[in-house]
């Protein structure tokens, strides 16, 4: 492991923002930092609460506004399969939907209460928050991680840790400083100031990068330990000594992007059956493997759903890979699929400043704060109104609820999206 710097030292997060940390009292920083405060809009199937508008209301067609305990202004926003999560301006955390396994970190005894905002006690300030189907990670500006829920397999829940699943916030056993998390479906990811990434839960698929495929289930012979305690990605270097350093990681439902440190690249683990992991051999790949399919497109942010991911650039475009159908690549309904990406000629003209993923959903906000949408339109988290009709290229969102707002993210889970937009 390198030692640690001393002095200043300057981190890239998200693609976007610097995280600064400095040798006497560590800070890490986030792009919400440079946000606004905003509102949550929300729409798709909401039938465990994860839409967070009350009981009643189980689907919405369009952009909802989500109201918050005390009138809390959001500064981020993160869809999980089955619920919510919001960083408010103040650092603390709030959630809604489904916490059958402890994904809310908090209470929810009470009739209804998983089905509004929820504050989770947490005694640091929140910068980021990750969330995968049962799990939920939150990054603090000391460069510490919290998680709760579970990890999943194929065999139902593994646990958050050897002791099984957390319904509160545990702190990630982890003395490094982390300026970066990210989650898939099962694994967590952080990514320290040192430019090293530490992967922990499900390894079925190849998604934590360093776990051997005969002790991908349930960790073999060796327990889910080594699964559920986070250790080193070792990556080394296709040519000279040494190993690879990172500046950027991003998760998909079974994948993980990780971006190298001084411009070096794209590399890549985890699954990659319909090519969504950018590979050309169609397999789990267990071991970091460099994606030189990405090599002529400058990789800002990745975000991925169940078999696609979407690349933004530095000019701001997106580019697709992956799984074809019900027209998620945006690529247009005789599209191909291809390991390659492929520019998404049909909005080059508009300037992406975020990406979100679901399943089977693609979307992305533009810096005039527009969103647009393609894909599965069955649970209607395309927000065109239509819950038959599948978008094979992005189409502009029309809502009254933008008309006087401007988005700056969107987040998409399995079967809902969020969307944060601040006053224009």
């Amino acid at each position: 492991m390198p030692p640690k710097r001393k002095g200043q030292q300057t981190a890239k997060v998200n693609g976007t923002n610097e995280g600064v940390v400095k040798s006497k009292k560590v800070k890490v920083s986030h792009w919400s930092h440079q946000t606004k405060p905003g509102f949550v809009l929300a729409f798709g199937q909401g039938d465990v609460g994860q839409l967070g508008l009350g009981e009643d209301i189980m689907e919405r067609k369009k952009p909802s506004l989500v109201s918050f305990d005390g009138a809390k202004r959001i500064v981020d926003v993160v869809a999980g399969g089955m619920h919510t999560v919001c960083i408010a301006q103040d650092g603390a955390v709030y959630t809604f939907g489904c916490n059958d396994e402890g994904a809310l970190g908090r209470d929810t005894k009470e009739d209804g209460s998983e089905f509004t905002s929820g504050k989770v006690a947490l005694d640091a300030k929140i910068i980021q928050a990750t969330a995968g189907d049962s799990h939920t990670a939150a990054l603090t500006d000391e460069g510490k991680v919290y998680a709760w829920g579970t990890f999943r397999d194929g065999n139902g829940p593994v646990g958050l840790t050897v002791e099984g699943m957390k319904k509160t916030p545990y702190l990630i056993p982890l003395d490094e400083t982390v300026v970066q998390i990210a989650s898939g479906n099962d694994h967590l990811c952080m990514l320290t100031n040192q430019g090293e990434i530490y992967t922990m839960g499900c390894g079925e698929q190849g998604q934590l990068g360093r776990i051997h495929e005969c002790f991908s289930i349930r960790g073999g012979r060796k327990g889910v330990s080594i699964l559920l305690e986070p250790s080193i990605v070792i990556c080394k270097r296709v040519r000279g000594k040494g190993k690879v350093m990172f500046d950027g990681v991003w998760c998909s439902n079974y994948c993980t992007f990780a971006r190298v440190k001084g411009g070096g690249g794209m590399y890549g683990w985890g699954l990659n059956n319909y090519h969504h992991l950018g590979l050309e051999n169609v397999k789990s790949w267990f071991t970091p493997q460099p994606i030189t399919s990405f090599n002529d497109v400058q990789v800002e942010a990745v975000s991925g759903g169940q078999h696609h991911s979407i690349l933004l650039d530095a000019q701001g475009h997106m580019h697709a890979i992956g799984r074809t159908n019900y027209g998620r690549l945006g690529l247009g309904e005789d599209c191909e699929e291809s390991h390659i990406p492929t520019l998404i000629s049909s909005v080059k003209m508009e300037k992406f400043t975020n990406i979100g993923c679901g399943a089977s959903v693609s979307l992305g906000c533009t810096d005039t704060g527009d969103v647009y949408a393609c894909g599965m339109g069955s649970n209607l988290q395309l927000g065109n109104g239509d819950e038959d009709e599948d978008l094979h290229v992005p189409t502009k969102i029309i809502s009254k609820q933008l008309e006087t707002k401007k988005a700056v993210k969107v987040a998409s889970g399995g079967q809902h999206t969020i969307i944060l937009a601040v006053e224009k």
